[in-house]
Formats: C-alpha cells, sequence, structure tokens
C-alpha cells in the first residue's frame, strides 16, 4: 500500500510540475501565432497572380530555348510577375537558363517545394500542439480543485477551475489560427508549385 502510495505521490508531483511550463509554452504559443497572422497579412500583400504575363512569358521562353537563345529566353523568365514565390523562382532558375543547365531548374524547384512545406510546419505546429497544450492546462489543475473540494476550500476550487478554463480557451485560439492559416497558405502553394511546374514544363518542351 505504501509504494502504490508513493507512486500515485509521484505521478501527482510530475503532472502538477508541468503546470507552469504548459502555461508559459501556451503564452508562447499565443504570441507566436499573432506574429503568425502578421506575416500572413504581409504575405497576402505581396500575392498577385497574372496569367496573362505568365502565360505570355512562357511562351517566350519556349521560343527562345528552342533556338538556343537561353540569355534572351532568361530575360524572358526574368520579366515574370506573379505571386512571391513563383517571381523568386523564376529569377533563380533564370540564372540557370543563361548558363544553360536546364536540369538544375528542376531541382531548384524541388528546394522550393520544401520552402513551402518549412512555412506550413510552422503554422501546423501551432494548430496541433496548442489544443494539446490546452487540454494538458485543463486536466492539470483539476487535481487540486477536486482536493479543494473534498476540503471545502472553496477559494482554492475556484482558482484551479479558472487556471483550467483560461488554458482550454488559449490553447483552442492559437490553435485555431495554426488551422486557418494552414489551410489557406497550403491552397495559396498548391497554385504557387502549379505555375513553377507550368514554367517546368514550358522548359521541357522547348528541349
Amino acid at each position: 500500500m505504501d509504494a502504490t502510495s508513493s507512486l500515485f505521490g509521484i505521478l501527482y508531483t510530475f503532472s502538477a510540475s508541468l503546470l507552469y511550463p504548459v502555461i508559459i509554452l501556451l503564452i508562447l504559443l499565443v504570441v507566436f501565432s499573432l506574429m503568425l497572422i502578421g506575416e500572413f497579412l504581409s504575405e497576402y500583400s505581396k500575392r498577385h497572380r497574372d496569367i496573362e504575363n505568365l502565360e505570355l512569358c512562357c511562351n517566350s521562353v519556349r521560343k527562345h530555348v528552342a533556338s538556343q537563345e537561353f540569355g534572351i529566353a532568361a530575360n524572358s523568365l526574368r520579366n515574370i510577375k506573379q505571386n512571391f514565390m513563383v517571381t523568386n523562382f523564376a529569377v533563380s532558375a533564370a540564372d540557370h537558363l543563361e548558363k544553360n543547365m536546364i536540369p538544375a531548374i528542376e531541382w531548384l524547384s524541388q528546394e522550393y517545394e520544401i520552402k513551402m512545406a518549412k512555412r506550413l510546419e510552422q503554422t501546423r505546429i501551432v494548430a496541433t500542439i496548442s489544443p494539446m497544450l490546452g487540454l494538458m492546462g485543463t486536466l492539470i489543475p483539476l487535481g487540486p480543485a477536486l482536493i479543494g473540494l473534498s476540503q471545502g476550500d472553496i477559494v482554492q476550487l475556484a482558482n484551479n477551475l479558472m487556471i483550467a478554463f483560461a488554458t482550454t480557451v488559449i490553447g483552442l485560439f492559437a490553435g485555431t489560427i495554426g488551422y486557418v492559416l494552414t489551410q489557406i497558405r497550403k491552397r495559396w502553394y498548391w497554385q504557387d508549385m502549379a505555375d513553377i511546374d507550368y514554367v517546368l514544363d514550358t522548359l521541357e518542351v522547348a528541349e
């Protein structure tokens, strides 16, 4: 019986010691999620997709690569004015095309795909971790709250329930922000990768 009590005591002490780290992490996640909103709005303001410009430039690239005029084709790539990721890819691809290093452009596209995945990881982590920490912050204070209830200590009960509810709300708030930003960015980056694939297809056809 003593061994069982000691084991339960260790479990209770360990779980109780996690409360403050969980609260600190939740506060940091909320701050980080608010920063992500600012980053998201900045990215949104820079997004500009012009299909006519993309088709015009790709047609020019196709024609000049077929004629082995790689310098002119590279300039056509640099004239692509699309979303931030696509424009940066086109400028980087133009440097390789100028040197007739077309296979390297496919490798470059994979690098940009990894960059997009990395940006999505941030919001995915927030969307996944925040509710988990919120649940931990809810369950940990329930032990002391029940003890307070059994002892008739209403103040202890109220304080612990307040912590439990607050951590739940904060966790769900940060998780919601992460989820919404992930879904919107995922659609953006699918669109960007479709445009990058179109540029790659143009170069493959022209070879």
